[in-house]
């Protein structure tokens, strides 16, 4: 973690927008409209995708993708006027809402403002044509870090949209700009607005590992904390993936968990989701509208922010496209309360300030929210209370029952405010998920990875 990070940074709720994808229109007039909706699902932070004028030449689609910037100081007219965006500022803050805006300092269009005025900052090949060293990336050219002028101009770039009200950004793959820059931008611009939100797309291990092997310079998750507030999860997205269908136990996956505790900054932050613009929904994904529910409600409940997609809380199935108009199927909102609950308890006094435990991996995921003394779950002081989370991601047939570790009596299921019984150490198997509120501590066995208590635990060996 960045060394001025707050702890309170883990228990943020994000809310993602595609403005060209969202309303009827495709503006931000449609954002604007819905803030209060989007609001009262318990929403801290408005992540808006690139707002900034789309390329032409090489352009992927009708629309072109909002990766392919023009001009990082100017707003694409097509969401709207110069009025419309402050407009949209003003009315998120007045919501309570932080407006995050989606930065691209990796690359640009290939018909970039800079190709004229600032030639020397691109990337060139022996003929002196500008590339870039992602090919599947046809639309797009790569800056030329490092490189002072351009740090200049970048940072002075980022500072005319804090001026105008901005409270963050999101740094599209951000592993492959030098931690130098993203530093030197996050110290440069708390002078002009203390507290800005800082989150890294940081990229999958296998990218990093490609990259290196070429001699691209590309960052680790570990690295990359030195600058930023929080971090993507995608250096176990591939695993969860196979979790979820199947392909491998729901063990492995918690196994990244705890390596992520073991590996990354004591105060970290990753960014959990089920769903982005540049993955499945998880409505299409999972196996089973339970089992989509149930990772939510995980994922929700881990350590780290906590981010929705627009069009999760309608159990939208279709992945839009980043090339052309595809507004959302906005649906009947089936999963407004789900979600609203679940963006409830990032506040719980549990999840601020206590820490996460995994109890068991199968039949069903259980988890607590809590403070360790010795061997014993107690409620965290601040609230007095703990959490204790059931994820029937597996699918287990409910009306069953399953062990657990709370001791026998009556919880309330902070879902739906429901009661659960707890008798003779078990609990009926949940539908989907349940989060329990528990006031009284219990001796716990916590969950153990045999293949990383290998690494993370083995003894040393005495002489022989």
């Amino acid at each position: 973690m960045a060394a001025d990070t707050p702890i309170e940074t883990r228990s943020l709720v994000i809310y993602q927008v595609f403005p060209r994808n969202y309303g009827p229109t495709g503006t931000l007039a449609d954002v604007t409209a819905d803030l209060d909706r989007i609001a009262a699902l318990g929403v801290d932070v408005l992540y808006l995708l690139p707002i900034h004028p789309i390329g032409v030449a090489g352009r992927k689609g009708s629309a072109g993708s909002p990766y392919a910037i023009r001009d990082y100081r100017a707003l694409n007219s097509d969401l709207g006027s110069e009025e419309d965006f402050d407009a949209l500022v003003e009315a998120a803050h007045a919501a309570g809402l932080k407006v995050m805006l989606d930065v691209v300092f990796n690359h640009t269009s290939q018909d970039s403002v800079l190709v004229d005025e600032h030639p020397e900052f691109f990337h060139r090949d022996a003929d002196g044509v500008p590339y870039t060293t992602v090919p599947a990336w046809t639309d797009i050219i790569d800056l030329a870090h490092p490189n002072p002028d351009l740090t200049r101009y970048l940072i002075d770039s980022l500072a005319i949209w804090v001026r105008r009200g901005v409270d963050g950004f999101r740094c599209d793959v951000a592993s492959l700009v030098p931690v130098d820059f993203w530093v030197q931008a996050r110290a440069e611009l708390a002078q002009i607005k203390p507290g800005l939100v800082w989150m890294a797309e940081t990229v999958h291990p296998m990218m990093v590992e490609n990259r290196r092997a070429t001699g691209l310079p590309t960052a680790g998750d570990g690295e990359m904390f030195a600058a930023f507030d929080i971090e993507y999860q995608y250096d176990l997205w591939s695993i969860w993936q196979a979790a979820v269908a199947g392909q491998v136990p729901v063990g492995r996956f918690l196994e990244m968990l705890r390596w992520q505790d073991a590996t990354l900054p004591g105060n970290y932050a990753k960014l959990r989701f089920v769903e982005n613009h540049d993955q499945y929904r998880i409505a299409y994904f999972a196996p089973s509208r339970a089992q989509a529910l149930a990772w939510t409600a995980f994922m929700a409940c881990a350590r780290g922010p906590f981010m929705i997609y627009a069009g999760q809380e309608s159990g939208a199935r279709k992945w839009p496209s980043l090339f052309e108009p595809d507004p959302v199927e906005w649906g009947t909102y089936e999963l407004t309360g789900v979600l609203a609950a679940l963006a409830g308890l990032k506040k719980h006094p549990a999840m601020r300030t206590g820490e996460f435990w995994v109890l068991a991996d199968e039949p069903c995921i259980q988890t607590a929210w809590a403070r360790l003394d010795g061997e014993a779950l107690v409620p965290v002081s601040d609230g007095g209370a703990g959490l204790y989370g059931i994820f029937n991601v597996a699918a287990v047939p409910p009306g069953g029952a399953v062990a657990v570790q709370l001791p026998d009596g009556e919880y309330v299921d902070l879902l739906t405010g429901s009661v659960v019984p707890v008798s003779d150490g078990a609990a009926p198997v949940p539908e989907s998920a349940v989060v329990l509120a528990f006031a009284e501590g219990f001796d716990a066995a916590l969950w153990k990875s045999p293949l990383l208590d290998v690494f993370l635990h083995v003894e040393t060996l005495g002489d022989e």
